[in-house]
């Protein structure tokens, strides 16, 4: 399955992954994939529960949790825990660096073709590399810039 999607083909790749687990195709398991593309960002379950309770969708937040987990598990959203507790997600693209401020908290990310070219034609111990994510940890500008003055 490629990491690229765009909406219409985001919402197939669900439908058959829900059919295949013989999930049920709810209306709100959906509009929950919907936000979560539309969003644009990284983000964690609570903010995503209330940015569709704020466009007046009514769902659980167990619902919300729940769709999540099966998004993740149909490789439509990755997972990342960036150096807290919180699951932070966001939909499956090309290979990236995530660049996450130490002091903020904010998550940058940025992509590197030669380091990409690099990664995937590693074939370390018979292991072969199909997409990757890499995360750096540092003082973001706005940061540094403040600690100096």
């Amino acid at each position: 399955m490629s990491n690229e999607f765009d909406n219409d083909s985001i919402e197939d790749v669900f439908t058959r992954f829900l059919t295949k687990g013989k999930f049920r195709k709810t209306p709100e398991r959906f509009a929950i994939l919907r936000k979560a593309v539309e969003l644009h960002s990284h983000f964690d379950v609570d903010t995503l529960h209330m940015a569709i309770e704020n466009d007046g969708y009514h769902v659980s937040r167990a619902t919300v949790y729940n769709t999540v987990e099966l998004l993740e598990e149909a490789g439509i959203l990755s997972k990342n825990v960036f150096g807290q507790n919180t699951a932070i997600y966001e939909v499956n693209h090309d290979n990236h660096i995530h660049l996450v401020c130490k002091r903020c908290g904010k998550i940058r990310e940025v992509e590197n073709p030669h380091i990409a070219a690099h990664i995937m034609q590693l074939n370390t111990d018979n292991f072969i590399p199909e997409s990757f994510a890499i995360t750096l940890y540092g003082v973001c500008g706005e940061c540094s810039a403040n600690e100096q003055s």
